[in-house]
């Protein structure tokens, strides 16, 4: 295993518990200070045009509101992630109790944090965010 697996498999594990505990500071260690994240929660949680944010403050106000609205579809079921080391890829949608949220999340990873973080939904989780 190279170093970088071993940060794709530290970072995969710790947000999954920074998620599950709503741990801000936890979360937020995990990026690097210019990191960025691309998702359509943004728009709709940040209400911009745009689906990114820039940087750690507005990282720290949409992880915020990620934690505060995170809806019970949102489960943690994994079934482990793909990497070649920089790039950590995962893909959950059916658990053992049926469906959950399909997030493909995809971070870049660099100097042990992630640079880049972006969140594909897919037709089950749009439905969850037309709806709320």
């Amino acid at each position: 295993m190279t170093a970088g697996s071993n940060d794709a498999e530290r970072i995969y594990r710790l947000w999954d518990e920074a998620l599950g505990n709503k741990d801000l500071e936890a979360a937020l260690a995990l990026y690097a200070a210019d990191a960025s994240i691309e998702s359509p929660l943004v728009q709709h949680l940040m209400q911009t045009k745009d689906g990114i944010v820039h940087g750690r403050d507005a990282l720290r106000e949409f992880i915020t509101r990620v934690f505060r609205t995170n809806p019970p579809q949102r489960r943690r079921f994994k079934q482990g992630f793909f990497s070649d080391g920089r790039v950590l890829t995962e893909y959950p949608r059916q658990s053992p109790d049926g469906d959950q949220m399909d997030l493909v999340e995809v971070m870049e990873i660099d100097d042990g944090l992630i640079q880049r973080h972006r969140v594909y939904w897919g037709w089950y989780a749009l439905n969850v965010l037309k709806q709320s």
